[in-house]
């Protein structure tokens, strides 16, 4: 079954709350986590990659928090998965470097061309949704 990790949605609805209160308010791990209800040290974890990949930046203090740093709409959801995800393909044989460690089939296998091309579909429509089309 193909479905996005844990900390993949947490990403997304966290991204989502950012960009639903982006009006100069700035917005915590702890009341995103709140509001949610999910893992605090998981949203904690997402808001500083956010910052890292400069998708949201932070602020410190009593009233600091994070912001996003562009609108939702030019942000992608390909943004917010890269941000989070090292390696998201749907078959581990798809990351770089994989090899027979990976997949004892990778010399034989008849599928994983197919797989590519629907990993690349994936990804194109992952990189077309925008942020704003999710709010």
């Amino acid at each position: 079954m193909l479905k996005l990790s844990k900390k993949t949605e947490y990403a997304i609805m966290a991204a989502r709350h950012l960009a639903l209160n982006n009006s100069g308010h700035c917005s915590t791990a702890k009341e995103i986590a709140e509001n949610y209800k999910i893992p605090y040290q998981l949203v904690a974890k997402v808001l500083q990659n956010f910052a890292r990949t400069e998708i949201a930046a932070s602020t410190q203090g009593a009233k600091g928090g994070y912001v996003l740093n562009k609108l939702p709409e030019e942000i992608s959801l390909n943004d917010i998965i890269n941000a989070v995800e090292k390696n998201h393909q749907i078959t581990e044989c798809m990351q770089e470097n994989a090899n027979e460690n990976n997949c004892t089939h990778i010399n034989c296998c008849k599928i994983r061309d197919p797989l590519i091309e629907i990993q690349r579909k994936i990804d194109n429509m992952f990189a077309q949704t925008s942020l704003k089309q999710i709010l």
